[in-house]
């Protein structure tokens, strides 16, 4: 288990300190390292709070593309990682790690979205792709891992715990609706948190982002004969 955040502004004006402060209350999920980059034009940042399972030496984040176009943030474990490693090193592709982690990077590096469908197990991550100036972050299949998000005052954050969206600025006000939902069991809505304007990336889906927008796309679902 591991904690990451991420958020990227239209106004170029992401904070260091308040990636810091909102890793820092991730600790809990990682307290092996912690990590933040910022991108130079200041339109995009991420954090990391580490637990170190696999590759203890060099696996610390955010990770970073071979050209430094693509960098990136995870919780969690990609199931089979060694056999995707392979076929990604078979085409070219060089890691800078043994971790699991990368190869979300390099799948997303050749086939972008569509890199979802290859990719099992329980997982969370932030992507920030400076080619196309979008944040993708994606969950996995059923939702194992938590991923949260907000738009707030020109900017997206996403994270995977509501305190540390709090760390960067974002508002908590209970949502009674949800709240009384959730209490009694009345509606399940995977989209929903307890906290009004704070919303669950759902299982099978990943967020695109520019900081303005946010859209929410679905990859997988159950199939009922």
């Amino acid at each position: 288990m591991c904690g990451i955040v991420a958020s990227v502004s239209s106004r170029g004006n992401v904070s260091f300190e308040g990636l810091a402060r909102a890793a820092a209350s991730l600790v809990h999920r990682g307290p092996d390292a912690r990590a933040v980059w910022v991108a130079s034009n200041g339109r995009a940042g991420l954090g990391h709070a580490r637990l170190s399972i696999i590759d203890l030496t060099t696996g610390d984040q955010p990770l970073h593309s071979e050209d430094d176009s693509l960098h990136i943030v995870v919780n969690g474990e990609f199931y089979d990682f060694e056999r995707i490693r392979t076929e990604l090193e078979a085409k070219g592709h060089c890691f800078k790690t043994r971790s699991d982690s990368e190869i979300a990077l390099h799948l997303y590096e050749d086939l972008g979205a569509r890199a979802m469908h290859q990719l099992r197990g329980e997982f969370a991550f932030a992507l920030w792709d400076e080619r196309d100036g979008v944040l993708f972050a994606g969950r996995d299949r059923f939702g194992i891992k938590p991923l949260y998000y907000a738009l707030a005052d020109g900017a997206c954050h996403v994270a995977s715990e509501v305190k540390a969206l709090k760390a960067l600025g974002v508002p908590l006000r209970w949502d009674r609706e949800a709240l009384y939902d959730i209490h009694y069991g009345l509606m399940h809505v995977p989209s929903r948190s307890a906290f009004d304007g704070i919303y669950q990336v759902p299982p099978g889906c990943y967020l695109l982002t520019d900081g303005v927008h946010a859209h929410v796309h679905t990859y997988w679902d159950w199939n009922y004969p």
